[in-house]
């Protein structure tokens, strides 16, 4: 599977890998450093936490690695008047009567409960590239579905600042 990611993105899991290598693998390995110097191991639980820390801290990094190595990446541009990555789009939904508003992400950055929307899920996708005004029908399977219309589209970068603005 490959999860479609940004140069942007790409480069902060860049940085959390240096920043894990660099600095917290030499904190856990100091930690189960000390805790080994405890003596008994057998019942030593600082010992097993610093462990558990430290195989926590590498398999990070080994999951950002494979993240990066299987990545597709894509552009985070848009015309002005269409949705893109990164946009903050309001969405009316006519089967609820409710308007909501959403930001539209890449896969590891998407989360409903915060209010992002991943480009890879069903209304992520089918919004990508619309208008305001455009009537879109979400499919969720071969049989169900949904339209929704855009509303309105706010332009945004990466770290959620508004472009026109700056802030």
């Amino acid at each position: 599977m490959h999860n479609k990611l940004t140069r942007g993105d790409i480069r902060k899991m860049e940085e959390e890998i240096e920043h894990r290598k660099l600095v917290v693998r030499k904190e856990a390995l100091e930690a189960v450093k000390e805790a080994r110097a405890q003596g008994d191991l057998s019942e030593n639980f600082e010992y097993y936490a610093a462990k558990r820390d430290k195989n926590k801290n590498e398999s990070r990094i080994r999951y950002l690695e494979r993240m990066i190595k299987t990545a597709q990446i894509v552009e985070d541009t848009s015309a002005e008047d269409e949705i893109g990555l990164y946009n903050t789009v309001e969405i009316y939904f006519e089967e609820d009567d409710e308007v909501e508003t959403y930001r539209v992400v890449t896969t590891v950055r998407g989360n409903t409960l915060n209010g992002s929307i991943s480009i890879e899920s069903p209304i992520g996708k089918a919004i990508l590239g619309k208008k305001v005004g455009d009537r879109v029908y979400v499919k969720i399977s071969e049989t169900a579905g949904y339209y929704v219309q855009i509303r309105s589209i706010q332009k945004t970068t990466d770290d959620g600042t508004d472009k026109l603005r700056g802030y």
